[in-house]
């Protein structure tokens, strides 16, 4: 007895133009194809800029070669062109502006969330939120009629008098420096921790708290142990955006971190970063090579941001990995 077989087409995989035309109808593709077309914008727009930047530093690539990366000396007259003190200076300054604003924005996020009353902390939150939208020029001029004085008078004599022997606290209080560039950044970049960081305190699950406040925890113990930790992933998130904008950022740092092309050990010594160094000589740049170097510059920060905020990535997956058991 010859037995029939019957093939029934898996549910959610009809084909065929009926088929299209029915999810078309639907909305549902058609919503799919364009939210895929807006993000394959977002990468075709990031590799047409790598490549602009890559071929028009082509002149400069092939005659310093990796050399660049590691050459110190800035001479348009004699064309000698090296990257290492526009990196150095980059790195330092974000480095003490994140020293300075990650304590100062968590600790503002933890209250305006946690401790503070809610109207209170909406009002200031929303202070905070003009703060991030001041351009930055504005902070540069800031700088240079208060901070600099400032730093010139009373920081940075106070720096040297108590921490001298160290070689970060050294030379001559000029006012200008890595130092007060990176407060300059720090001051720029405090409201971005504080509102991410404040919204991702104020989105864990409030049986968070109640089940630590139920176990016989104080209030800041509630925060401090149970909530901060639920929320570390966002808030490493707000630091590194922070990061980024302090990576990237340049008219407050050209305003006073001094535009001297030298490294060095101390704080309190002039330099000069990457961004502020386009915007000071892109302009006046005479000759291919020249232009080449500095555009070459450009291609070595967005590198450099995208290497950074990818160790941000892998750390932020790691602590979510050990946080929650994995592996």
């Amino acid at each position: 007895m010859a037995t029939a077989h019957t093939t029934v087409p898996p549910a959610g995989l009809t084909w065929g133009p009926r088929a299209l035309v029915r999810r078309l109808r639907s909305g549902d593709e058609i919503a799919r194809l364009v939210t895929l077309v807006f993000a394959l914008l977002t990468v075709v727009i990031t590799a047409m800029l790598v490549y602009q930047l890559w071929i028009l530093s082509a002149l400069a690539r092939h005659k310093f070669g990796w050399h660049f990366l590691v050459a110190q000396d800035w001479d348009p007259v004699f064309n000698k062109f090296g990257a290492l003190p526009f990196v150095y200076g980059t790195l330092v300054t974000s480095a003490v502006g994140l020293f300075v604003a990650v304590p100062l924005g968590l600790g503002a996020a933890i209250f305006l969330a946690e401790l503070a009353p809610r109207r209170f902390s909406d009002a200031l939150t929303f202070l905070i939120d003009l703060l991030a939208a001041v351009p930055s020029v504005i902070y540069g001029l800031l700088g240079v009629f208060i901070l600099v004085p400032l730093m010139r008078s009373e920081v940075q004599p106070a720096l040297k008098h108590t921490l001298g022997f160290l070689p970060l606290f050294q030379g001559p209080a000029y006012g200008i420096g890595f130092l007060t560039a990176g407060l300059v950044l720090a001051i720029m970049i405090v409201p971005f921790i504080i509102s991410v960081s404040r919204e991702v305190l104020l989105a864990v699950p409030q049986d968070q708290r109640e089940a630590a406040l139920g176990l016989g925890a104080t209030k800041w113990e509630s925060t401090w142990k149970t909530v901060v930790p639920y929320a570390r992933t966002g808030i490493m998130g707000s630091i590194f955006l922070a990061l980024a904008r302090a990576l990237g950022e340049t008219m407050a740092v050209t305003m006073v971190i001094g535009n001297n092309p030298r490294i060095s050990a101390s704080l309190l010594g002039p330099g000069y970063s990457i961004a502020s160094v386009l915007a000071n000589e892109f302009t006046e740049a005479t000759g291919n090579l020249y232009l080449s170097a500095l555009v070459e510059l450009g291609l070595v920060l967005f590198l450099l941001t995208f290497v950074l905020n990818g160790l941000a990535r892998l750390l932020i997956l790691v602590t979510t990995q050990r946080g929650s058991g994995v592996g």
